[in-house]
């Protein structure tokens, strides 16, 4: 017998998270958790993880949606719900990994690929989060010394010139061959300014910016992207575009040099293998990224991940950002996330 149940878990950040959308003390997960009393198996698990002011889905109804899908699972005694998520994303996405957990045979293992039988690493990027400069600068000072070839800094919260100050600290401590750096502004630039700081940007050598403008500019971020002093990549852009000819018409119009999947933004693993094969017919590369999941959703992500394209650096996160996030095999070490074999789940939701 199928007994579901949902159940709401409050991630507290260890130090507050800043971006330019504001500071974050506390992340809101639900966690679908599905029992089979004919199965003797552990419980499985799909997180919905939501980003309050930033998804789609952050609206009314939210609440009644997840208790939809529970009631139907339980009465109908089937995770095959005919319960239109399109407009749910990280709900949609949560059901995915619950069915993957669900009819998985090994335990939290939903693809079965190098990276959970030990033998490959995601390289991930190390993020740098907003805040005063003397924060920032020891954040990016840690970092290097741990040893991370890929630093992400986000920006647009503090001046722009302290801002620079610190890429320009960076590029002359490391080089390009010795550091990647990207930049996130998370649409922090108005468009009348965004392609004379970019410039400025492209003097220290910089992989690419995330999301230069705020979402919804199409037209100015197409033209931001033509012969751009910079890659740019698009981010916050993709949330709320679910019709796959929009979609195509998103990348065709903006024609980025990069896009940017977070599975809980975007509807999960189906809509993102959608955008990755829309982006390949425009010569568009990609990466991949958590959006402050538990090590459940990161969990789920990473694996996935390891499905895609091996030369790539994605913007996995590491894990160790919350109090009371879910013990996991997960581990993040100098630029890699990996899945480590003497480790173990232990869940306390």
């Amino acid at each position: 017998m199928l007994k579901l149940t949902v159940k709401k878990h409050e991630l507290i950040f260890k130090q507050l998270a800043g971006t330019s959308r504001g500071t974050l003390r506390s992340k809101p997960s639900w966690f679908f958790i599905l029992i089979d009393s004919e199965k003797h198996s552990n419980i499985s698990i799909g997180e919905c993880g939501l980003l309050t002011g930033l998804s789609f889905d952050d609206k009314s109804g939210y609440l009644e949606k997840l208790f939809q899908i529970v009631q139907s699972v339980n009465q109908k005694q089937s995770l095959e719900t005919k319960i239109d998520l399109s407009e749910w994303p990280s709900i949609n996405f949560g059901l995915e990994m619950l069915k993957k957990d669900y009819y998985s045979t090994k335990d939290k293992i939903l693809f079965d690929t190098e990276f959970t039988n030990h033998s490959y690493k995601i390289p991930i990027n190390g993020l740098i989060w907003m805040g005063e400069k003397k924060f920032m600068f020891d954040q990016i000072k840690l970092k290097i010394d741990e040893g991370w070839s890929c630093i992400k800094l986000k920006i647009g919260a503090i001046d722009f010139e302290e801002e620079i100050e610190l890429i320009k600290y960076i590029r002359a401590q490391f080089g390009i061959d010795e550091l990647e750096l990207r930049v996130d502004a998370n649409g922090a630039f108005l468009p009348t300014e965004a392609k004379e700081k970019m410039k400025i940007l492209s003097d220290y050598d910089i992989h690419s910016i995330e999301q230069p403008i705020g979402a919804g500019q199409e037209y100015k971020m197409a033209e931001l992207c033509d012969n751009p002093p910079l890659p740019i990549a698009l981010d916050e852009e993709l949330i709320g575009v679910i019709d796959m000819h929009k979609k195509q018409r998103l990348l065709k119009l903006i024609k980025p040099q990069y896009i940017i999947l977070k599975p809980s933004l975007i509807g999960g693993w189906n809509s993102s293998e959608e955008w990755i094969n829309i982006a390949k017919q425009h010569n568009i590369k990609y990466w991949a990224t958590s959006a402050l999941e538990s090590n459940i959703g990161l969990n789920a992500i990473a694996q996935w991940t390891a499905t895609l394209e091996k030369n790539l650096i994605h913007g996995l996160g590491t894990g160790q950002l919350y109090t009371n996030n879910i013990d996991s095999p997960l581990q993040a070490s100098k630029g890699y996330l990996s899945y480590e074999k003497d480790k173990n789940w232990l869940f306390n939701i």
